[in-house]
């Protein structure tokens, strides 16, 4: 009994975190290297173009010392949330995982497993492994 529980929480989360990437994915010809800040930090790397706000290392840095605008230095994130400075409106992205919260600015407490109807998603941030 308890491997069978196991294995479907294993199955769970692996399902949820697919889902997560398929949707977060993107198109090849959408995709770049650039920086954002994450947590205060400059953060370089490859992928999705609305990720990186900055197309270099200099601009993130020039972001960190004021000489232009960091949206994450409003700490727009709640509850412990982490913030990535990003491309598109709002220009930041709060990450909730292991928070307890979720939500665009992990403002939203995890639901309960039993709490969750049939056919509700389970939000991924939420996700204990």
């Amino acid at each position: 009994m308890l491997q069978q529980r196991i294995i479907f929480g294993a199955l769970l989360v692996l399902t949820v975190a697919g889902f997560y990437y398929l949707t977060d994915a993107c198109e090849l010809d959408q995709t770049q290297h650039g920086c954002r800040i994450d947590n205060g930090q400059c953060t370089c790397s490859f992928g999705c173009k609305s990720e990186f706000r900055y197309a270099t290392r200099k601009e993130c840095q020039d972001a960190l010392k004021g000489r232009s605008s960091d949206v994450c230095s409003r700490s727009p994130c709640l509850n412990g949330g982490s913030c990535a400075q990003i491309s598109p409106m709002p220009q930041y992205k709060c990450r909730c995982e292991g928070t307890g919260y979720w939500g665009n600015r992990c403002q939203r407490l995890c639901p309960k497993p039993e709490q969750i109807t049939a056919g509700a998603k389970f939000p991924h941030e939420c996700v204990v492994i």
